[in-house]
């Protein structure tokens, strides 16, 4: 870990700083905020890594950002901020930067300038939209109405492509589907490079690189963070301090970077990429091999795959062998000055589709075979076919923890930040998942600081768990759970969101309750959520049900939420492949794998969701939890220390009165 630059003398101290900031935006200043902003200086400052949890209104972002722009008036290279969300890199970009840049500068050396970076498949490439190169996704989708989509967006994005000044794909509102995008935009891997490229010097993707190398404060995703820590080449400007916001999702956004995936359309638009370029025979080898991927597929049943059987160890050969073939057949990768930059292009889109089949064929046979499970590294499972895709295989790491240990935290200083990383109280359960270890060791290089909240819970809101239900069932909902909801929402008038553990149980309780409730009830996927979620905020006494992304999206201060209701612990299901494989290889170490996989995946979203409740200073309500295990069994209390600390109860009779009263104040 490299040690920090000094700060020169001559700058304000931070609690300065913010004092100033603060002042700038209207705010007030919290004890929170100022122990935070305290802390993540001297983190920086010492070289240490820091894990904060800030609850909701500490105004976390202030606290990272003020010590962060200090530390790069000083600093050679910028610091990265790394967010899991379009909403809050949009937030910092659009709103938290620019008015900290103006507040500040009268203080600060010059005034602080921030860019904000994606992965390149984010941005729009010019030479691809012009130059027309095949469509090879088109014939993928199995429904008409999705190509007929499909091409209505493909119109849409060459229209926004002629006035567009970034070329983010962010800023393509309403968005579009994957084989729409794909059309205009390539991978790091695809891109022919400044030099060999005709629309090099007006590429979007090295334009915003280029913002981002001149800039103090470099706003990028969890994604990029980590591509940029994995690979050889840098995609990031030269930076020793990164900011890891909603740090709860770094292990999962992590893990989807570093998994693969292998399905006979991927093979098939692997041909279609080469075929042009090598004799039909080589292709064709290839083809056949994704034809037998294809027909193993179907005939295989869903589900992880703790073996490999013959037949498709037989068959993974065969498609990576066939990928090797071709790849031979291609040649040289660099076809030199002679390629005009089709060509070029063309041959570079099919090494890159060659070497993933190639390279996750062979991923895949090595997963397997190994004599003790504390030896296995990754899991390999077969995910069934939905409307919108054929069935594919999937692999992924058992653990990032050494990954983000070497690549990561290793030469850099880290700050991870989110409203939920104390679970059961502690830090040291997503601290392992970092592969920080344990804090108690002096030799770790990390601490774990919690600043606390700006709301009174107890006083606030009430955590109910209905202790009296039976324990949730795997047939839907139980009755006695209807029932319950019908009295809380009644007593609430509404204003409830509803999280279900799975989209079919929000819409099973929505079929089952519309017709008995007297307030509007919507459902997640009968809009877009973001407009299902404005006409919740808009209308008091209307109820929004759903499952994940309400967990983790929703923000409604105010009387339009006065209930947040939970149908169960939100563990995940016995038979999700990558956390039941993870649960067992915890085991197999010595390990609690319930504690450390299922039940820390519950407690997180737990919290998450009990978070909704409370969004400003004045809000007031009720979280009430149905399934009675929260209240009995063994592992409650680690649950219960990972939410905020409600006033609990087991009544009904004293919940129902408390909504009753809030609805009359």
């Amino acid at each position: 870990m490299s040690s920090a630059a000094s700060p020169a003398v001559d700058l304000p101290p931070v609690e300065e700083l913010l004092s100033t900031a603060v002042a700038a935006v209207g705010g007030v200043e919290r004890p929170g905020q100022i122990e935070m902003v305290r802390a993540v200086e001297h983190a920086i400052s010492s070289g240490d890594h820091l894990a904060v949890q800030a609850g909701t209104g500490t105004g976390k972002s202030l606290a990272y950002l003020i010590p962060s722009i200090r530390h790069a008036m000083t600093s050679k290279g910028a610091v990265v901020v790394s967010t899991a969300t379009i909403a809050l890199q949009r937030q910092l970009v659009d709103r938290d930067l620019p008015r900290l840049s103006e507040a500040l500068t009268p203080q600060l050396p010059h005034q602080p300038t921030f860019a904000i970076l994606k992965g390149r498949r984010n941005y729009l490439c010019r030479y691809k939209a012009s130059a027309g190169w095949p469509d090879e996704e088109q014939d993928q989708l199995f429904d008409p109405r999705e190509v007929n989509a499909t091409g209505r967006m493909v119109q849409r994005i060459q229209e926004w492509a002629q006035e567009t000044e970034t070329g983010d794909r962010d800023e393509l509102v309403p968005g579009v589907n994957e084989q729409a995008w794909r059309q205009f935009s390539v991978s790091s891997r695809e891109c022919l490079g400044v030099a060999r490229c005709p629309s090099g010097m007006e590429c979007f993707a090295e334009l915003a690189r280029g913002r981002a190398g001149e800039s103090d404060i470099v706003v990028t995703n969890h994604a990029l963070l980590a591509i940029d820590a994995m690979e050889d080449f840098p995609l990031l400007p030269e930076h020793e301090v990164v900011v890891v916001d909603e740090a709860h999702e770094l292990v999962d956004r992590v893990t989807s970077v570093v998994s693969g995936e292998l399905s006979e359309a991927m093979v098939a638009v692997t041909v279609r990429r080469v075929g042009r370029l090598i004799e039909q025979a080589i292709s064709d080898r290839l083809m056949e091999a994704g034809e037998d991927l294809k027909a193993l597929l179907a005939a295989a049943p869903a589900g992880r795959l703790d073996e490999l059987p013959q037949v498709l160890g037989m068959t993974l050969a065969l498609v990576r062998d066939a990928a090797w073939a071709c790849i031979t057949a291609m040649g040289p990768r660099s076809g030199g000055d002679k390629d005009d930059p089709e060509s070029a292009g063309l041959r570079k889109a099919a090494f890159t589709a060659l070497d993933e089949v190639h390279d996750t064929a062979q991923r895949m046979l090595d997963a397997f075979g190994h004599a003790e499970e504390v030896d296995r590294a990754e899991v390999v499972w077969l995910e069934a076919a939905t409307d919108r895709r054929p069935p594919l295989l999937r692999i992924a790491p058992l653990t990032v923890a050494g990954m983000l240990r070497d690549k990561l935290f290793g030469d850099r200083t880290v700050v991870l930040t989110s409203a939920t990383l104390a679970l059961g109280g502690a830090f040291d359960g997503l601290a392992r998942q970092w592969g920080l270890g344990n804090g108690k060791d002096a030799k770790a290089g990390w601490a774990g600081l919690d600043v606390g909240s700006p709301f009174d819970h107890p006083r606030s809101g009430i955590l109910y768990i209905a202790k009296h239900l039976p324990q949730p069932g795997r047939d839907g909902l139980p009755e006695a759970y209807l029932e319950e909801i019908i009295e809380l929402i009644e007593a609430a008038g509404g204003r409830t969101l509803g999280l279900f553990s799975s989209m079919r149980a929000a819409k099973a309780a929505t079929e089952a309750l519309r017709e008995r409730l007297s307030v509007p009830l919507l459902c997640q996927g009968d809009d877009s959520t973001m407009l299902l979620v404005k006409q919740f905020a808009e209308d008091e006494p209307t109820c929004l049900f759903g499952t994940l992304s309400l967990w983790q999206g929703v923000d409604v201060p105010g009387p339009s939420l006065r209930l947040v209701i939970i149908d169960r612990i939100p563990f995940p299901r016995p038979d999700d492949p990558l956390s039941s494989a993870r649960q067992r290889h915890v085991t197999a170490k010595g390990g609690n794998g319930f504690m450390s996989v299922a039940a820390t995946h519950a407690a997180l979203l737990l919290a998450q969701g009990a978070g909704r409740l409370l969004r400003s200073q004045h809000d007031k309500g009720v979280v009430a939890v149905l399934d009675p295990r929260l209240a009995t069994a063994r592992y409650a209390g680690f649950l219960r220390d990972s939410l905020p600390p409600f006033w609990p109860t087991n009544d009904p009779l004293k919940v129902r009165d408390a909504l009753r009263r809030l609805g009359k104040a």
